[in-house]
């Protein structure tokens, strides 16, 4: 293939930037993300306003790279013995996108614009192979602060668990049942893209990862979002909020609502029926419910805003299920934002386990006897999930824990490998915790709780 220059910018005819000025690209984002602490969008957007010149092909390159070098950083770092950005693009550059160090040599040879060539050090680093003895949090590419909580909570599967997570995240689809069915749904998501139903849920759809290299149609562009009959969210998320069925007729409390992701689910749950209150303590995430709320055609959630007290003072002790999506530090949702990972401290995870005890007592008092609550997270650490359930019921003797396979069976919504897959997830209290090694969805805890009496 032949080349031009253009703005100080070596180009491929198709007008896409050589592989070589890419590669330093990612290693600029990186340097960015890591060594300044500007999250993943942010770098890759400040980079593309510097430099116009790169077009969407090249973002999505340069972007799919830097996305996987946060996700293996652990072990990338590890193999080359630095964790600076170039090691980390050259390792996995090696690692991950299968380019040797002779591949790679090639693609700087003559180019200007390239990074320093290879060194003996770093040729050396890209050959390596992780052996089955390096610690654990090169195996599992968690930070290595994290391995205790990691074996607590998975024991011999750690490393598998952990490294599954530095995978990439399909996209996944919910079907919208207040506006159309699965069957059509699928057939209208696959007349514009590459879709499967999914093997877990009768309402999901899957669309497959894509190559990090190249650019992914945006799902929200599809006519079936526009109409609302599908909306964009992980079978993992589908699955929890499956957790407050049965729910049709029922008075329900969204304790923590945000941008109204389960909000909408729960809604089509209910069926339009009974009363959806939406609430959450920061109010301003609440503003981009409305506009999904009209699309996805919800009659029955009432936004309620302002303080608690306030908001929600005239429901207490009077709902039949207060879902919670708790606050976390949402290490289930790594595949996605890679980033995050190598930013969580353990203060900040002290942060939100106490935010997680003040969310479970002040979403009980909205509870009626007999009543129930979910309780959810996108997290896989103990800390956040089953400790604070342990917690909880220690504290509050009326409340006892249900399984969530009895809501979920009551859901209808559960494929036949779907009920045997997400059964064998049960642990202590009956809680689930899906992970992609186990479910093949993003991390989340989720535990059933029922008030006595």
């Amino acid at each position: 293939m032949g080349y031009e220059r253009n703005s100080g910018v070596y180009f491929q005819k198709d007008r896409s930037m050589r592989d070589a000025g890419r590669i330093a690209a990612a290693i600029e984002v990186l340097d960015t993300i890591l060594n300044r602490h500007q999250p993943v969008k942010e770098a890759m957007r400040d980079w593309g306003k510097a430099n116009r010149y790169a077009g969407s092909g090249d973002r999505a390159w340069i972007s799919g790279l830097v996305l996987d070098s946060l996700r293996r950083k652990a072990s990338v770092s590890f193999l080359m013995g630095e964790d600076t950005p170039r090691a980390l693009v050259l390792g996995t550059l090696a690692h991950e996108w299968e380019m040797g160090p002779d591949a790679v040599a090639a693609i700087f040879e003559g180019d200007e614009h390239a990074p320093e060539p290879l060194t003996g050090a770093e040729r050396a680093g890209m050959l390596a192979k992780l052996s089955g003895d390096a610690p654990l949090h090169a195996r599992a590419e968690i930070p290595e602060w994290l391995a205790e909580s990691f074996e607590r909570g998975f024991g011999a599967d750690a490393a598998l668990e952990g490294s599954s997570m530095a995978g990439r995240a399909p996209v996944d689809l919910r079907v919208n049942t207040l506006k159309t069915d699965p069957e059509k749904a699928i057939g209208a998501v696959r007349a514009q893209i590459n879709a499967d139903p999914s093997e877990l849920l009768t309402t999901a759809i899957r669309i497959p990862g894509h190559d990090p290299r190249a650019k992914s149609p945006p799902a929200d562009a599809i006519p079936a979002y526009g109409k609302g009959w599908v909306e964009v969210q992980d079978i993992g998320s589908q699955i929890a909020a499956l957790a407050a069925a049965p729910v049709e007729g029922l008075q329900v409390l969204d304790f923590c609502a945000g941008a109204g992701g389960k909000t909408l689910a729960l809604a089509a749950l209910m069926n339009n029926t009974g009363q959806l209150y939406a609430w959450d303590y920061d109010w301003r995430r609440l503003r981009a419910i409305w506009p999904r709320l009209e699309r996805a055609g919800v009659r029955n959630v009432q936004v309620r805003a302002g303080k608690e007290a306030e908001a929600l003072g005239d429901l207490a002790g009077k709902m039949d299920l207060v879902f919670i999506d708790a606050p976390c530090t949402g290490s289930g949702t790594w595949r996605r934002r890679p980033d995050t990972k190598w930013r969580l401290k353990d203060k900040a995870l002290a942060t939100r386990i106490t935010q997680q005890d003040e969310v479970l007592a002040k979403a009980a008092k909205y509870v009626r006897p007999g009543g129930r609550m979910v309780y959810v997270t996108c997290s896989v650490l103990p800390e956040e999930n089953g400790d604070r359930i342990d917690a909880f019921l220690s504290a509050n003797p009326d409340f006892r824990a249900v399984p969530v396979m009895e809501a979920l069976n009551a859901s209808g919504q559960l494929t036949e490998e779907g009920a045997l897959t997400l059964a064998a997830c049960a642990g202590a209290h009956g809680a689930l915790q899906l992970t992609p090694a186990r479910t093949g969805t993003d991390g989340f805890y989720v535990c059933g709780l029922e008030r006595v009496g």
